[in-house]
C-alpha cells in the first residue's frame, strides 16, 4: 500500500513520518505565446515551479505544480494547498525539548517564511550560534536535494525543457513523482552515475536563489532560537564552508 501524494487538489498529506523537508524547482517548459513572460524566471528561462515536500526516504509527500516561473517561492507556498490547508495537513503533535515544547515542523530554505510549523536557516549578519545551527539545518537539508536529484535522474524528461502542451505538464512531473515513490518505496537500484546528468542540466538550466528578508512570526522566532540555543549547548559548533 502505498502512501498517497498530496497535491493542490489532494486531501491527505501524512499522519506520523519523522522527518519532512520542503523545496522548490523549477521545471523548463514550452510556454504559450499569450503571456509567455508570466513563465520566464530570473534566469531568462520559461518554467513551471515545482514544490516538493520530502520526506527521509526520499518521498514526495505533497507536490504544486501550477505556477509559472516569474512567481516567488513564497507567492507559490503561500497559495498551494499545503499552506492553505496547513492547520489540516501537519500534524499537531509536540516534542519536549530542554524545557520547551516544540510543534511539529517542516525544514525549508530562506525562500520561504518563517513559521511554527517551517523552520528556515538565519539569515543576513549572523553570529556563531545562528551559523552553526544553519549548518545542521543545511546538512540535514540534503535529503531533499537528494530527493529533486534522484527524480530527475530516472524521469529524464524532466531534465530538459518539456516539449508538450504547456497545460499538461503538471499531470506528467505528477505521474514522475507518483512513479518516483513507488521506486524508492521498493528500494529498486539507483546508480550514482545518474546524477551526472542532473549537474550537467543545473549548469544549462541554473535553479535560480531567492529569500525572504521579513520575518514577523514572533512565536516561530522564539521556536528557532530555543533550538538554536539547544544546539549550541548539546552539539558543536559548526562554520559555512562558504562564509566569507
Amino acid at each position: 500500500m502505498y502512501d498517497p501524494i498530496s497535491t493542490t487538489c489532494g486531501n491527505t498529506l501524512y499522519k506520523t513520518i519523522p522527518e519532512f523537508y520542503f523545496k522548490g524547482k523549477h521545471i523548463p517548459i514550452l510556454p504559450p505565446k499569450e503571456g509567455y513572460r508570466d513563465y520566464v524566471n530570473r534566469k531568462g528561462w520559461p518554467l513551471l515551479v515545482l514544490q516538493g515536500v520530502v520526506d527521509h526516504l526520499y518521498r514526495f509527500r505533497d507536490i504544486s505544480i501550477n505556477f509559472p516561473g516569474s512567481c516567488h517561492d513564497a507567492v507559490v507556498f503561500k497559495n498551494s494547498n499545503l499552506f492553505k490547508r496547513a492547520h489540516d495537513l501537519i500534524p499537531k503533535g509536540t516534542s519536549h525539548i530542554d524545557g520547551k515544547d516544540v510543534p511539529f515542523f517542516l525544514l525549508g530554505d530562506p525562500a520561504y517564511p518563517l513559521l511554527n510549523w517551517l523552520q528556515k536557516p538565519y539569515i543576513g549578519v549572523i553570529d556563531p550560534q545562528e551559523e552553526s545551527f544553519n549548518c545542521y539545518l543545511s546538512s540535514a537539508r540534503i535529503i531533499v536535494e537528494n530527493a529533486f536529484g534522484r527524480l530527475k535522474a530516472r524521469w529524464r524528461c524532466l531534465l530538459k525543457r518539456v516539449d508538450i502542451q504547456y497545460s499538461f505538464v503538471p499531470k506528467v512531473v505528477s505521474a514522475c513523482c507518483v512513479l518516483h515513490n513507488i521506486v524508492e518505496t521498493n528500494k529498486e537500484k539507483f546508480l550514482e552515475q545518474w546524477l551526472k546528468a542532473v549537474v550537467e542540466a543545473n549548469i544549462v538550466i541554473p535553479q535560480p536563489t531567492s529569500y525572504v528578508k521579513k520575518e514577523s512570526c514572533s512565536d516561530a522566532k522564539s521556536i528557532r532560537d530555543h533550538l538554536k540555543q539547544y544546539m549550541a549547548k548539546n552539539f558543536p559548533l559548526r562554520k559555512s564552508a562558504f562564509r566569507q
